[in-house]
């Protein structure tokens, strides 16, 4: 939208938050930079200048405004709905392949050239990936130095700068302060970072509905490794650098989010993470609208407007969930995930509850005996083709892998057919537009609503829904009563897990 001045500056006059991380406005006046929406954002049109990124504002000399706090609206939900070069790219780059395997490591995953990859995100973004790796490991650092005591020494290791000069530096630039008077302003909010524990505020574009959204969570958990307890969904993290805890609340305007980390250098990965599995970074107001204009959706998105595609924070474990739930119910699907969790699965402590296990790894899982496996011989052979082809690398659905790639190379898989591959595709790569038209619960839907039956004729009627499909299908799961569509109930034992 960046590239369209005369809407941008009409989207900041009416201080419209849903603009927020779709673009930025820049005052060349002031040299500051603002979400669209700053209260404080009053200059003249010719003083505004319109970038695609917080990175391409920082680039242009830019200093982030300390009102609006534009570097920490929620991202673009631009990269969450295409699955071309750049949308990948950020993805990657919010997910942390940048400051672990820096740029090579990143054109590397995404089968691209370093030239091609800092070619399409300057055009795209008006910033290269270092810069956009950059802007990211600054928005850490800032809230690290604004909500804990950590030593500044910490809060740059943590962040993921190579050293204290380039953190100092980087602060300076962006926020226009040293870190120390970053953390003398924020006053009495700053609080010790006790064992690692850190308590965030994830924003998200109103409105959100987060019945079936913690519902669908909670009502496939798995014991040991997600719990509902005290009004939080809690669950295990498997990081690069070790492991964490999480529980997310949903709150009026954001989601609380307290994780405990084992390595503070996980926390931009774990926040990532965390937000793709809310699906935080959707336009709820443009699904909406989209999906109600079709008169079948249109009272079912009015009951429950801003609902959510409840994501992953692994796409590894999300994939060998839909092989686990193959024709099965969900109680089925949790029974035998949890068997593989607690035969294969790392053992943790969590001393705040009932978490016990990360989710076993795909290597884990393909060097086990498929016959201890209770399930049909047909599912213990998919199972172990597919944690096979992802502990091989022959099948990869990382955070900037190619969708349409994925879905031909999981189609060549054995046991794997459309149903699995659209659940995947839907669940663990974040595409919106997965569709699952032979979904039993998008079956009786059908039947309920009037739409057509067979998965061809409905597949036809959809094509109106797209880009947006798999919006469209939690409509439809809603339709039925089952406890993925209700807010969950506190467990009556507050030890067991949900």
């Amino acid at each position: 939208m960046f590239d369209d001045p005369d809407a941008c500056a009409a989207a900041v006059r009416s201080k419209d938050p849903r603009f927020d991380g779709w673009f930025f406005v820049a005052v060349v006046t002031t040299g500051i930079y603002c979400r669209p929406s700053c209260p404080a954002m009053t200059p003249r049109r010719e003083h505004m200048r319109f970038h695609p990124s917080a990175a391409a504002a920082q680039r242009a000399g830019f200093r982030a405004c300390r009102r609006c706090r534009p570097d920490a609206s929620p991202g673009s939900p631009a990269w969450d709905l295409r699955s071309d070069l750049a949308a990948r790219a950020m993805r990657a780059i919010a997910d942390g392949v940048v400051d672990r395997d820096g740029v090579v490591g990143l054109a590397s995953a995404l089968g691209y050239s370093v030239r091609q990859v800092e070619r399409h995100l300057l055009a795209e973004l008006g910033a290269g990936p270092l810069a956009l790796a950059r802007a990211q490991r600054a928005q850490t650092a800032r809230l690290l130095i604004e909500t804990t005591t950590l030593p500044m020494s910490e809060v740059a290791f943590a962040a993921g700068f190579a050293s204290i000069r380039s953190f100092n530096d980087a602060v300076r630039e962006v926020f226009a302060r040293p870190p120390t008077e970053l953390r003398r302003r924020a006053g009495g909010t700053v609080h010790p970072a006790s064992n690692g524990t850190l308590s965030l505020r994830l924003p998200f574009r109103r409105p959100l509905w987060p019945d079936s959204l913690f519902g669908h969570l909670v009502a496939t958990g798995i014991p040991g490794v997600e719990e509902w307890r005290d009004g939080a969904y809690r669950r295990t993290l498997r990081l690069p650098h070790g492991h964490g805890v999480v529980a997310l609340s949903p709150r009026d305007d954001h989601v609380s989010c307290r994780v405990t980390l084992s390595d503070l250098r996980d926390l931009t990965v774990a926040i990532s993470r965390c937000r793709r599995l809310l699906d935080l970074d959707a336009d709820p107001l443009a699904i909406d609208a989209h999906l109600g204009d079709d008169e079948v959706l249109a009272p079912l998105v009015a009951a429950a407007p801003g609902r959510r595609v409840p994501g992953t924070v692994d796409a590894d474990e999300a994939a060998v969930r839909a092989v686990l739930g193959q024709q099965v119910s969900t109680a089925a699907a949790r029974t035998h995930a949890a068997r593989l969790v607690t035969a294969h699965g790392t053992t943790i402590d969590d001393p705040d509850g009932g978490l016990t296990h990360l989710f076993p790894r795909p290597a884990a899982i393909a060097g086990a005996d498929p016959d201890r496996l209770a399930m049909p011989a047909g599912r213990r052979s998919a199972l172990h083709g597919l944690s096979t082809a992802i502990a091989e690398g022959a099948l990869d659905l990382g955070s900037g892998s190619d969708w349409h790639r994925a879905r031909a190379e999981l189609l060549a898989l054995p046991g794997i057919g459309p149903w699995t591959v659209e659940t995947i595709a839907m669940r663990g790569l974040g595409d919106p537009d997965a569709f699952l038209a032979t979904d039993l619960g998008v079956r009786l839907a059908t039947r309920t609503l009037g739409l057509p039956r067979t998965p061809a004729a409905l597949s036809r009627y959809a094509a109106v829904w797209r880009p947006w499909r798999a919006y469209a299908v939690q409509h439809l799961w809603a339709t039925g009563d089952h406890p993925v569509n209700r807010y969950p109930e506190e467990p009556r034992d507050s030890g067991t897990a949900a």
